[in-house]
C-alpha cells in the first residue's frame, strides 16, 4: 500500500502554473471564432482555408494527445512541458505574423501539436505532486475550473483585443503565458518519469494518428454536410487502423498505449460515463445554441450572453464535487450530477418554439452543473485509479476522449436533430432550400414569415427529441455509476 503525504505551498504554486496552461489552451479554442472573420480578411483565406484554421489545431491536438502522454511518462513531464511551452510561443509569433493562409494553417498544426504536450503533461503532474487522493480531486477540479474559465472568458477576451489591436494579438497572447511557464515550470514543479519505460515505439505512434484524425475529421465533415461517401470512408478507415492499433499494443513489452488499465473497472467505467456524457452534452449545445440564435432570433453577443450562466455552473460544479465525493462517496456524487443533469435535459422537450430562451438556459445550467459533477469526481478518479508511471497515458485518455466526444455528439445528435426538423417539414415547399437546416430557412425565408415560423417548429421538434434522448442516456449513466461505482472514495 503506497503512503501519501499532505501538499505544501510550493505544490498548490505548482497547480497554479499548471491550471495557467490549461487556462491558456481553453482561451486559445474559444478566441479564434471572433478573430476568423478579421484574419480571413487580412489574408484573403477562401472558405476551405478557414475551415482549415479553425479545424487542424483540434485535429493535431487530438491526434497527438495519446503519443504525447505516453511520451511525457518516458522522457520526464516537466521537461515535455517545458519543450511544449517554447513550442507554443514560437508557433503563436508565426500564426500572428502569417502572410498568408497557408503558413497560419501550418502555424495552426505546430499550435495543435504543442498543446497535445501541454495537457496531459500538466494533468499527469498533478497526479505526481499531489498523491493524497482528496487534495489530488480538489487539484484537478480546480484545474479543469481554470479550463472552462477559459472557454467563458475567451470571446470577451478576444473581443477586448480585435477591438483595440489587429488580429494576431490573439495568438501573442500566448507568448508571455508560456514564458511565465518556463520560468515558474522550473522552480516549481517536479520531474517525473517512468523508470521502466522502453523506446517509443514508431508503427504505434503512426497507428494512433491514422486512427484518431481520420475520425475526428470523418465526424467533424459529417456534422457539417451529413452522411456522406467521404466522411464515412473516413470513419471506416479510423475504425480499421484502430482495431490494428489495439493488436499491437496487446503484443508489445512496452506499449504505447497500456490496454491493462481498462482492466480497472474504476477507471473503465468512469471514462465511459464521461465520454458519454460529453457526447450529449456537445450536442445539446449544438442544438440550443442554433435554438437561442435562429428561433429566438438573438445576435451572437446575446446568445453568448445568455450560456454564461452556463459556464459558471461547470467552474462551480467542477470545484466542489471532489469535496461531495470525499463526504459522500464518487458513485454518489456522480449519479447525483447525472440525474440533475437528465431533469435539465428533460426541460428542453418542454421549449416551445416562441420563448423559450428561458426554459432553454434553465435546463442548460441544470445540464452543464450535472455533468461537471462527475466530471470533476471522474478525474480523480481516473487519475488515481491509473499507476503513478502510467499517468501521463492515463491524462491523455480522458482528454482524447473529450475530442472524440465533441466530435461525436455534434455529428450524432445534430443528425437526429436534423432529420426531425426535416420530418417534420412538408413535403412540398414554396422554397426548397427551407428543407436543408434551419439556417438556410432564416435566410431563404425572411420575407415569408409564415414559412419560417414553420421551420422555426419544425427545429423546435428536433431540439424536443434530442432532448429526450439525451434525458434517457443521463438517466442510464446515472444508474450506471451507481451500480460500478459504489464504495468508491477519493482516498482508495
Amino acid at each position: 500500500m503506497t503512503t501519501s503525504t499532505l501538499a505544501g505551498r510550493r505544490e498548490w504554486t505548482g497547480l497554479a502554473v499548471l491550471a495557467s496552461v490549461a487556462l491558456l489552451l481553453s482561451i486559445d479554442l474559444s478566441v479564434l471564432y471572433l478573430a476568423l472573420p478579421h484574419l480571413s480578411s487580412g489574408l484573403g483565406a477562401s472558405a476551405p482555408q478557414q475551415l482549415w484554421i479553425l479545424d487542424i489545431y483540434s485535429f493535431m491536438l487530438a491526434g497527438f494527445l495519446v503519443t504525447m502522454g505516453t511520451l511525457g511518462d518516458r522522457i520526464g513531464r516537466r521537461r515535455l512541458l517545458l519543450i511544449g511551452a517554447v513550442a507554443f510561443a514560437a508557433a503563436s509569433v508565426a500564426a500572428a505574423y502569417s502572410v498568408n493562409a497557408e503558413m497560419l494553417i501550418v502555424a495552426r498544426a505546430l499550435l495543435g501539436i504543442s498543446g497535445a504536450t501541454l495537457l496531459p503533461s500538466s494533468l499527469a503532474l498533478i497526479r505526481t505532486m499531489f498523491t493524497d487522493g482528496r487534495q489530488m480531486g480538489t487539484a484537478i477540479g480546480l484545474w479543469y475550473g481554470c479550463f472552462m474559465l477559459g472557454m467563458a472568458v475567451g470571446p470577451l477576451v478576444g473581443g477586448l483585443l480585435l477591438e483595440h489591436f489587429w488580429w494576431g494579438s490573439a495568438f501573442l497572447m500566448g507568448v508571455p503565458f508560456m514564458a511565465a511557464v518556463l520560468v515558474a515550470g522550473r522552480l516549481l514543479l517536479p520531474e517525473y518519469r517512468d523508470p521502466n519505460a522502453g523506446r517509443l515505439d514508431p508503427a504505434s505512434v503512426t497507428l494512433s494518428l491514422a486512427t484518431i484524425l481520420p475520425a475526428i475529421y470523418g465526424l467533424k465533415e459529417v456534422a457539417r454536410g451529413g452522411w456522406q461517401l467521404v466522411p464515412v470512408a473516413a470513419i471506416v478507415a479510423g475504425a480499421v487502423f484502430g482495431v490494428v492499433f489495439v493488436r499491437r499494443q496487446r503484443g508489445l513489452a512496452n506499449p504505447l498505449l497500456d490496454l491493462r488499465l481498462f482492466g480497472n473497472r474504476a477507471f473503465a467505467a468512469t471514462l465511459g460515463i464521461m465520454s458519454l456524457g460529453g457526447i450529449v452534452m456537445a450536442g445539446t449545445t449544438l442544438m440550443t445554441t442554433q435554438y437561442l440564435q435562429t428561433v429566438e432570433s438573438l445576435s451572437p453577443l446575446r446568445a453568448g450572453l445568455w450560456l454564461v450562466p452556463q459556464n459558471l455552473a461547470m467552474i462551480v460544479a467542477l470545484t466542489v464535487a471532489p469535496r461531495l465525493a470525499a463526504r459522500i462517496g464518487t458513485a454518489y456524487v456522480m449519479a447525483a450530477g447525472l440525474g440533475l443533469g437528465a431533469v435539465g435535459l428533460f426541460l428542453h422537450t418542454l421549449v416551445p418554439s416562441v420563448g423559450g430562451t428561458g426554459l432553454v438556459v434553465t435546463g442548460l445550467v441544470l445540464a452543464s452543473a450535472g455533468i461537471a459533477l462527475p466530471m470533476g469526481a471522474g478525474n480523480s478518479v481516473i487519475m488515481t485509479a491509473a499507476p503513478a508511471e502510467k499517468a501521463g497515458s492515463a491524462a491523455s485518455l480522458t482528454e482524447t476522449s473529450g475530442e472524440f466526444g465533441v466530435a461525436l455528439g455534434v455529428a450524432v445528435l445534430g443528425s437526429l436533430g436534423t432529420a426531425v426538423y426535416r420530418d417534420r417539414l412538408p413535403e412540398h415547399l414554396p422554397v426548397e432550400a427551407v428543407r436543408e437546416s434551419i439556417s438556410a430557412a432564416v435566410t431563404a425565408a425572411k420575407d415569408l414569415p409564415d414559412l419560417l415560423e414553420l421551420a422555426r417548429a419544425a427545429f423546435t421538434a428536433g431540439l424536443n427529441t434530442v432532448g429526450a434522448v439525451s434525458a434517457v442516456v443521463f438517466a442510464g449513466l446515472a444508474l450506471f455509476a451507481l451500480l460500478t461505482l459504489r464504495g468508491h472514495r477519493p482516498t482508495s
